[in-house]
């Protein structure tokens, strides 16, 4: 059994998203609807399907190739917004497979500029509604190691309990021994806590550990507690929790990057 809570929802559940949905490209406002769809491609997060009329007229560019998606036949497009032009944006469904899928058009995260929800930002993919996470402070006394090398240790950590993933462990930055870490230019976001500021590696037996550890001086209000600390991926340090060395776990972060 995982020490964590898994997805609750399975690949091709549909459901109406009761959220406004915005995006913008090339400073263009190219789609609001509060006509999304939440549709899991695959179990841990929905992506958006947006109406097709929703779009702002011109930028919708209908492409001649269609293809066999997992959730039925989708015909390729493109969008155009003034002088920019993404040709690869996403697909138009046909509702062969399932008919409340006609007319509804998946974009690729990246084929706009920025996504809101209603007037907030959000990044990498829309949020989960049967998602949830929190930022507990505690005392647990947390030590991160790498190879025998303590990178971290405080006693006032923040918890971090996110559905689908384990406990991530945010320590202040004055608990980390930067004798072994190194900054890192990597920048990741997430929908939940907004864009990191730092990432740092870690240098251990000879080898240079690439992006062990985040942080977020700006995440989002419901997150606050974690401004400024420093968690490590679990599944590439080892933790050491109230005197009790945890197992890796294994997630999609266990062999790649950030």
């Amino acid at each position: 059994m995982a020490s964590y809570p898994g997805p609750l929802v399975p690949a091709g559940h549909l459901e109406p998203a009761p959220r406004r949905v915005r995006a913008v490209l090339g400073g263009q406002t190219v789609l609001d609807t509060t006509g999304a769809v939440y549709v899991w491609e695959w179990p841990p997060y929905p992506q958006y399907y947006l109406p097709a009329a929703d779009l702002a007229p011109g930028v919708l560019v209908l492409q001649d190739q269609i293809d066999e998606r997992p959730l039925g036949t989708a015909r390729r497009v493109g969008l155009r917004a003034g002088e920019v032009s993404r040709p690869a944006a996403g697909h138009l469904h046909t509702g062969d497979r399932i008919p409340e899928l006609a007319g509804l058009v998946r974009l690729e995260w990246d084929a706009v500029d920025a996504w809101f929800e209603e007037d907030e930002e959000v990044f990498v993919h829309p949020r989960s509604p049967y998602a949830r996470v929190d930022a507990l402070r505690s005392t647990r006394h947390v030590r991160v190691e790498l190879e025998g090398l303590v990178l971290a240790e405080s006693a006032a950590p923040v918890l971090l309990f996110e559905t689908g993933l384990p406990t991530r462990y945010y320590l202040p930055r004055t608990a980390l021994d930067l004798t072994h870490l190194r900054p890192s230019p990597t920048v990741t976001a997430c929908p939940y806590k907004g864009r990191t500021t730092a990432y740092w590696s870690a240098r251990a037996g000879g080898t240079l550990h690439r992006d062990l550890a985040w942080s977020y001086d700006f995440p989002t209000r419901e997150l606050l507690p974690i401004a400024g600390m420093v968690a490590f991926y679990n599944e590439k340090v080892d933790l050491v929790v109230d005197g009790v060395r945890l197992d890796r776990p294994r997630t999609p972060f266990s062999d790649g990057g950030a």
